[in-house]
């Protein structure tokens, strides 16, 4: 925005920092637009993938540093360790570098390798623990960091998922800058709960200055979190693929009195919107947001009220997950995306022994002669044209059984002795047609390119193209 007096935009960073902790938070609100196309209910990003760690656990990791120097825990030259899916221990790391502490950090199985290597980078220790432990085995990573914790001197156990520094630092710093972001206009924030820390400090905030506002949690489909909100128990998790939200227990940052309600959405659907948040909106985004906003644009269409002001929480930076969701191989080896699709001419023309156009017969043509075509070109079975449509078949099996029944047989018509015709289908359908043709009662499927029939594809063919696939 100009001044009246002609003068530029005011600049974003128009003096020097002391450190780069003091750009953590103010990060900008961003209407979604494409992927919010027919939504009349306006839907807002709050960036935290714009936090110099790239996520919004940025907020927290100074803030619990800081708290536990104020309270002796942790001194010069000690330790922090942490349970961590990858972005709080960034954000500890960022912390520690400036502050020279060493930092040992343990890490569920189903994280990137990019947090991995994130993570080393700032000179981190990174233990791998399992993923499918439950979450009182001493190999579940928070339990694991305990430990370590525990065994190490001078060590501190950042335990964020209990530490009421993390709710309030989102208490002090993402609520009221959403408050003023949204000149109080927000009707609805959506955020998820790993450790709970966010929907509870910025629920508690916004709360407070507008009781109506309503603060909707998002849990990925296999944690526990949502049926707790529901049924005030807590059920048996499940294995899920999106990294940083939703918990095997209840957290204790998260204060459930500030939360109205709780949806969940499935992996899939997760990683399908941040995919489409990169294409669409130029947002470069992971999992866990593509969970929120499929949540938020979801209700957003249900309130289809142009009044409302919803507010998705945008939690990481998508180069994080660049062998994962934004790597297609890993999309489709986990049921995420289907396989490329495949034509039957695609088949036809890896054939590993290509022939030299469709070989055919006519009903009139000698036996004799159908059979020296099928032993000179090495295969099995001929259709029958006539007038290029195919009125019917020959096998090389049928064929020598009744030549060695009555050998007069070859100097018949192959009319005599012809089977059914083959189906036809066209040369771009899909390979799984001819799949289906070929495991019922049809030897062979006929090809038709441009109208005219030009290639065959026996089950020999098919079987072949199956086992050579990767």
């Amino acid at each position: 925005m100009t001044g009246g007096s002609g003068a530029g935009p005011a600049p974003r960073h128009g003096e020097p920092y002391e450190d780069v902790l003091d750009l953590v938070g103010w990060t900008p609100l961003i209407r979604l637009n494409r992927v919010a196309r027919g939504i009349r209910t306006p839907v807002y990003g709050k960036a935290e993938f714009m936090n110099p760690g790239g996520s919004v656990k940025d907020r927290i990791g100074l803030a619990m540093i800081e708290a536990a120097e104020s309270a002796g825990l942790l001194k010069p030259g000690g330790t922090i360790v942490e349970g961590t899916s990858g972005n709080t221990g960034l954000a500890l790391a960022m912390a520690a570098a400036s502050r020279g502490y060493r930092c040992v950090f343990t890490m569920p199985d189903k994280m990137s390798r990019e947090k991995v290597k994130l993570l080393r980078a700032f000179g981190a220790e990174v233990v791998i623990t399992p993923t499918a432990v439950p979450p009182d085995h001493p190999d579940h990573y928070v339990n694991r960091a305990g430990a370590i914790a525990e065994a190490t001197p001078g060590g501190f156990l950042a335990d964020q998922f209990y530490n009421r520094s993390n709710p309030e630092a989102h208490y002090r710093t993402t609520g009221p800058e959403l408050w003023e972001q949204s000149g109080g206009a927000v009707t609805h924030f959506f955020a998820g709960a790993g450790t709970g820390g966010t929907i509870s400090g910025v629920g508690r905030y916004l709360k407070e200055m507008n009781p109506e506002v309503r603060v909707v949690g998002v849990d990925p489909v296999g944690s526990v979190i949502a049926g707790y909100f529901h049924t005030g128990t807590v059920g048996a998790g499940e294995p899920y693929k999106v990294e940083g939200l939703g918990n095997d227990k209840i957290p204790g940052a998260l204060d459930i009195e500030y939360i109205d309600g709780y949806v969940t959405v499935t992996d899939g659907d997760a990683f399908a919107m941040s995919r489409r948040l990169v294409r669409e909106e130029g947002l470069f985004v992971g999992g866990s947001t593509g969970l929120i906003v499929r949540a938020a644009l979801d209700e957003a269409r249900r309130l289809d009220d142009p009044d409302a002001f919803v507010v998705a929480l945008l939690c990481d930076w998508g180069e994080r997950y660049l062998t994962k969701q934004y790597d297609d191989e890993w999309m489709r080896n986990n049921g995420f995306l289907a396989g490329r699709r495949t034509t039957v001419a695609e088949v036809v023309a890896a054939k590993l022994e290509p022939l030299p156009g469709l070989l055919t017969v006519t009903p009139s043509t000698p036996v004799r002669m159908a059979i020296s075509t099928l032993s000179t070109h090495h295969v099995s079975q001929l259709p029958v044209v006539v007038d290029g449509e195919c009125v019917g078949s020959v096998a090389e099996r049928r064929l020598m059984s009744a030549v060695l029944a009555d050998p007069e047989v070859l100097e018949q018509d192959v009319e005599s002795v012809m089977e059914g015709p083959y189906p036809v289908l066209d040369e771009q359908a899909d390979a799984e047609a001819a799949t289906r043709l070929l495991s019922g009662s049809a030897h062979a499927v006929l090809i038709r390119a441009n109208g005219v029939l030009d290639g065959i594809l026996t089950r020999h063919d098919l079987v072949r193209s199956l086992a050579a696939a990767p």
